[in-house]
């Protein structure tokens, strides 16, 4: 990281020596505004509002976590990105314990309720603080069904309003690192040169968007690190509201049902835009099948189905069912059944329930 952003981010704030000098809880003012405070006091009605920190027309800013102090149960108007510059940081949601190291990344809609434990001097997060808006571009970009797309749909869904947070855990990974250090960057210095210009609507959330090239390309670097994330889903922490490896294999299992005469393992891979390998091993997890058993337990369950069913002949049934080599379908059918397919009929024409 460049020396002056990693001297910026470590400088200790108005708020932080606070706490340093003895304050023990955390100054909910800088967080929301007064007249809400009077309202209440629970964990319920704690929301940290955009509109204190992004300025006039923003879509995003930046802002470091407040280190030395517990942080209370809260949730966001906005959506919440936690980057980890240094050190570690410690969320608890859900009753979850989610231990951010070096290079990790959470991602959080507005529905999220948690906490953050004290952190040190060298425990550095910074907090990207994002309007829905700036997703549009990152959104287009994300070109398939995938847990990012459905993040960001999820982050304007409104009638059933539901919590949902991705923990990746990326420590190592260059490239990810490399463009979330760029925008925090970009932000950072547009935030200190505001400043110094003691721009009077900076805090303030009105009127005509105003989108720079800036923003733009930081919306473009926000893309970049979704599709990073994508083809890396295996950095996705289980500390996540999301299984992944769950909607993986039940969109798998749901693609082998409708296509069980041509389905490839490559056309969920794709559809996924995960290595063969890495879909290969969640579905046998999640199963304790591979992919190929799956299908055939499907297709041979179709065979059996027109059996009994129809009198199509043996052949035919073959094909439908996927198999245009007959002599292969017929060896198959008679180790797995103990009979070939016309005794298969014969003996159980007349059944009630078929034998799977």
């Amino acid at each position: 990281m460049d020396e002056w952003l990693m001297q910026k981010i470590q400088e200790i704030t108005v708020e932080e020596q606070a706490y340093l000098d003895g304050r023990t809880q955390v100054e909910k003012d800088v967080y929301r505004y007064p007249q809400e405070n009077a309202l209440s006091d629970s964990p319920r009605q704690f929301e940290v509002d955009s509109q204190l920190f992004l300025k006039k027309g923003k879509l995003i800013t930046v802002r470091h976590h407040s280190r030395f102090v517990d942080f209370p149960v809260h949730q966001h108007n906005y959506i919440e990105i936690m980057y980890v510059c240094m050190g570690e940081i410690t969320h608890y949601i859900d009753g979850k314990e989610l231990i951010m190291h070096q290079g990790d990344m959470l991602l959080m809609n507005q529905h999220v309720k948690h906490s953050i434990k004290r952190a040190g001097a060298g425990d550095v997060g910074i907090n990207f603080i994002v309007l829905p808006e700036f997703f549009d571009i990152p959104f287009q970009m994300m070109r398939k069904q995938n847990i990012i797309a459905d993040f960001l749909v999820g982050i304007l869904r409104q009638n059933n309003p539901i919590p949902q947070y991705l923990n990746f855990q990326l420590r190592g990974q260059k490239a990810v690192s490399n463009l979330m250090e760029n925008m925090i960057a970009s932000l950072v210095n547009e935030k200190t040169l505001s400043e110094e210009m003691h721009d009077p609507d900076r805090n303030l959330v009105q009127g005509k968007l105003d989108v720079s090239n800036e923003d733009v390309i930081n919306q473009y670097s926000m893309g970049l690190v979704f599709l990073y994330l994508i083809n890396h889903i295996d950095t996705l922490s289980e500390n996540s509201s999301h299984n992944y490896e769950d909607i993986v294999v039940q969109s798998a299992m749901k693609y082998i049902d409708s296509n069980y005469r041509t389905a490839s393992l490559g056309y969920i891979a794709d559809d996924f835009q995960l290595s063969l390998p890495t879909v290969s091993r969640m579905i046998k997890k999640e199963t304790g099948f591979t992919f190929q058993e799956l299908l055939m337990r499907k297709r041979f369950q179709k065979a059996v189905m027109f059996l009994i069913e129809t009198e199509l002949p043996v052949e035919e049934i073959a094909v439908n069912i996927g198999y245009e080599n007959h002599s292969y379908f017929y060896r198959q059918f008679k180790a797995r059944y103990g009979m070939t397919p016309n005794q298969y009929r014969k003996l159980h024409k007349n059944d009630e329930t078929i034998k799977l």
